[in-house]
């Protein structure tokens, strides 16, 4: 029997790794606790809450922090309009320092000295649990089985692991495996490995339909309306379930991307984002319609910026909260209305308004000319040629003025 080693909290997920991990801290000689968030996936919590316990858990913690992942880290991305490498929504990188954030929090109220995680040795999700805790408690100690040598050469692949389970009588599935694997919150669904680790391999999406529906966002969305049913939804988070719903059912948000990894290698992954796709469509359209053209520059280089650290795990790093700021800055002036509709996954703008609107129809209007003089384009047009006309001038032929 190992020598008693203290209390870890074990971020769990009720799945056949982190089942077998919590069997095998045990082993090691840790008490553990076991923690299972509720960030929007569908599982049965109560089976898992007893499944950990029946392992050898010595307390089981089910926190639902779904709200607080939309409040607190969703909407911060959707002002920013964050993408990253110009595809991806973030949606695991963004779940991460949420689930990672309660994972501390019990271990300081269990006064427990470790903290371990089921997250692979080669993936991005090692980072973004680790940086967190550290973020927010330097004194706390990870154990990552998944880079300790004792662990990953143990069990090579998933048939150890599946006989690692049937000898200490951890239930196993019944039902033949997906070749992937899966992860799920409430922004998204996320499939990588096993036969998608080929780039090749096709995979089927869903067909689509077609639905219309308007959003109010004041700084941050506030309220979605149905257009054909009037429905509508005001909280945070019933406005995004609602959003997955109407979105998902018609295919919206799904890519197929490579990406590349933190730790330096490229990977591939399908995501179904569909209430994400949509808050991002309309925030950027009524972004643009109420936002100075210069402020806008800047903060889509902030936006670039923001999505990177994101992605890279540093959240609660001080740059990070520095540029959550900045973007939460940027959005005072960012409120109205944006009419769109989903149709075979795709996301259509229809129409927009705002009081603080910076769009002057008479101004641009082909039809009056209000304010605007015709004749000063002239200028204007001059003093911006200068530039492209110099580089171009032959200097033999002397110095020349800009034709008027």
């Amino acid at each position: 029997m190992a020598q008693p080693k203290g209390t870890v909290v074990l971020a769990y997920s009720g799945g056949l790794d982190t089942s077998c991990i919590l069997v095998w801290l045990k082993e090691q000689g840790y008490d553990v606790i076991a923690y299972l968030a509720n960030i929007g996936q569908k599982e049965d919590f109560e089976a898992a809450r007893k499944k950990a316990l029946a392992l050898g858990a010595k307390k089981v913690y089910i926190e639902d922090i779904s709200r607080e992942f939309v409040e607190e880290f969703i909407w911060p991305a959707v002002q920013a309009n964050a993408l990253y490498e110009d595809r991806y929504l973030l949606g695991t990188a963004l779940a991460r320092p949420c689930i990672a954030r309660k994972l501390v929090e019990i271990t300081q109220r269990e006064g427990a000295q470790y903290v371990a995680h089921g997250a692979t040795g080669k993936g991005n999700d090692q980072v973004r649990f680790e940086l967190t805790c550290y973020a927010l408690c330097p004194n706390i100690k990870v154990v990552a089985p998944w880079r300790l040598p004792e662990f990953y050469q143990r069990f090579p692949g998933r048939r150890e692991l599946m006989d690692y389970a049937k000898k200490h009588g951890i239930p196993v599935p019944v039902t033949p495996q997906t070749p992937w694997s899966m992860d799920e919150n409430l922004m998204h669904i996320s499939y990588e490995a096993g036969i998608l680790e080929n780039p090749k391999v096709i995979d089927h999406g869903r067909l689509a339909g077609v639905a219309a529906t308007g959003l109010r966002a004041f700084r941050v969305p506030v309220k979605v309306t149905n257009a054909g049913d009037g429905a509508t939804r005001c909280s945070a988070l019933e406005l995004f379930v609602y959003l997955n719903n109407i979105a998902g059912k018609h295919g919206v948000g799904r890519i197929d991307i490579v990406e590349n990894r933190f730790v330096g290698m490229k990977s591939r992954g399908i995501y179904e984002t569909p209430a994400g796709t949509i808050l991002y469509h309309a925030h950027l359209d009524i972004e643009a319609f109420t936002m100075d053209r210069e402020v806008r520059k800047i903060k889509q280089g902030l936006a670039l910026k923001f999505s990177e650290l994101v992605y890279n795990g540093f959240w609660h790093s001080p740059e990070c909260e520095f540029l959550r700021q900045c973007i939460g800055r940027s959005q005072e002036a960012v409120v109205g209305t944006v009419r769109l509709s989903v149709f075979k996954g795709q996301v259509y703008v229809l129409g927009r308004e705002s009081p603080r609107s910076l769009y002057n129809e008479e101004l641009v209007s082909m039809n009056v000319q209000g304010d605007y003089e015709p004749a000063d384009a002239t200028g204007f047009i001059n003093i911006n040629s200068l530039r492209s006309a110099g580089s171009r001038r032959d200097p033999s032929q002397g110095g020349g003025k800009a034709p008027s």
